[in-house]
């Protein structure tokens, strides 16, 4: 067992390493929800964990140095945002009613296509400024339907949510990768904090967990975003599918027990 100090310390290291994997990537959980696993917290507890400290720190790390980015993006973000929170609302309820067994063998297939559509190259125009896009109605609404799917899955467990919505807005935006990767910051930051909401009417939060790895994730949910301006945008994202693919694959050890 650790002392309490050296839990201090190793929850704002690990805090500090997901809060940039995070907002870089999305994928906070693949290194924080194991951590917390492993200092004995259990599956749900480690993921009501895991969604507060996010909630509090990484949003307000990550989206305020993320202005840039979102600057002129309101009308996107006016589907993105509502469609992810109702996802997220009802994603968070099921939390309590679905035992997490069911959902957990489900959860590896859903990490594996978003590994995979995220890896795939993307032939989209980048739209120039005053130029209009049009979106065929079908991607339309099968984007609304799999953002609203995503929500729903960020509020249920929330592991690779990010790589989830990346993998939609991929191909859905006509925008840079720093952009949507700047929108999915803002729309999962929103929806962990209605998660936490709903967590907190349903469950104790374990505060001596949630407060280190928060300051951690603050400090690193505001270097991720300056991290991604200075980096390619195609070595991104085959580092966040090549994540994917491995937690996908640690997931489906646990849940199969393969």
């Amino acid at each position: 067992m650790f002392t309490f100090g050296e839990l201090i310390v190793i929850l704002v290291v690990v805090g500090i390493v997901a809060g940039i994997v995070s907002t870089a990537a999305g994928l906070a959980s693949l290194v924080s929800y194991p951590v917390l696993l492993a200092l004995g917290l259990p599956p749900v507890t480690a993921n009501v964990t895991n969604t507060v400290g996010l909630v509090f720190f990484t949003s307000f790390g990550a989206v305020p140095a993320s202005r840039r980015e979102l600057r002129g993006h309101g009308q996107e973000l006016k589907t993105l945002i509502p469609l992810t929170l109702v996802g997220n609302i009802v994603g968070a309820i099921l939390l309590f009613i679905i035992p997490a067994a069911t959902f957990a063998k489900v959860v590896p297939f859903f990490i594996l296509i978003a590994g995979i559509l995220v890896l795939i190259p993307r032939h989209i125009h980048i739209k120039q400024p005053g130029e209009i896009v049009v979106t065929p109605k079908w991607m339309t609404a099968l984007a609304w339907l799999g953002i609203f799917l995503v929500g729903a899955y960020t509020g249920y467990f929330g592991a690779a949510g990010g790589v989830l919505m990346l993998s939609i807005l991929s191909f859905t935006s006509a925008a840079p990768f720093v952009v949507y990767n700047a929108q999915k910051n803002l729309a999962l930051g929103l929806a962990n904090i209605v998660s936490a909401v709903v967590y907190g009417l349903q469950t104790p939060i374990q505060w001596r967990y949630v407060l280190p790895l928060g300051i951690g994730f603050l400090i690193g949910g505001s270097l991720g975003p300056r991290i991604v301006r200075h980096l390619p945008a195609r070595l991104l994202k085959i580092v966040i599918g090549i994540g994917a693919l491995g937690l996908a694959a640690s997931l489906f050890k646990s849940a199969y027990g393969l």
